[in-house]
């Protein structure tokens, strides 16, 4: 399996195809990432790939699984990223 790009080269990418530096590609990255940390209350969406939710998660039982005694997870609020339909078929091919 293939090694995941990194963001210097994401942003190098992205400065090719867009026509501008390497160091304003990497600044729109640090820009969209800091946007969608900020609206990630509210959903943020990157059209073709996905978005970002919140989502509470009730509490419950669980176990150690080193003891296997019963331990109570509290409730908590999640981050989750749901993958668009576009992004999948364009990934895994339609079916």
């Amino acid at each position: 399996m293939a090694k995941a790009m990194t963001k210097s080269q994401i942003a190098d990418h992205v400065a090719g195809k867009a026509g501008i530096t390497k160091k304003a590609a990497a600044q729109l990255l640090d820009d969209l990432a800091a946007l969608a940390y900020k609206e990630a209350k509210n959903t943020f969406a990157l059209p073709g790939i996905g978005k970002l939710v919140l989502a509470n998660r009730k509490a419950r039982m669980g176990r150690n699984p080193q003891t296997g005694e019963a331990i109570k997870i509290p409730a908590k609020r999640v981050v989750k990223f749901r993958v668009a339909k576009a992004a999948k078929d364009a990934i895994l091919g339609k079916r």
